[in-house]
C-alpha cells in the first residue's frame, strides 16, 4: 500500500491517527474493530466482528471477499 497522506487516509484527533474512509476503502476490507469512519454496511462489519470475537480476522482482502461470498 502506499504511504499514508494526512487529511485523505487519516487525521489526528487528541495525538491519534483517525483513518477516513478513503482510508478503508483503499485498503479493501472491514476489520472488524469499530472504525469511526468504516465505509462497509451494518452487516459486513457484524460478519467480521464475528470472526474477529472467534479468533479468525479478517487479515487480507481475499480473506474479505470470501466471506463477502459466504451465505
Amino acid at each position: 500500500m502506499a504511504a499514508l497522506r494526512e487529511g485523505l487516509d487519516y487525521y489526528l484527533e487528541d495525538g491519534l491517527y483517525v483513518f477516513t474512509a478513503h482510508y478503508h476503502l483503499r485498503r479493501g476490507y472491514c476489520c472488524g474493530a469499530g472504525c469511526r469512519h468504516c465505509p462497509y454496511p451494518q452487516e459486513v462489519r457484524q460478519k467480521t466482528l464475528q470472526r474477529k470475537l472467534e479468533g479468525r480476522p479478517i487479515r487480507s482482502r481475499e480473506e474479505f471477499e470470501t466471506l463477502l461470498g459466504e451465505p
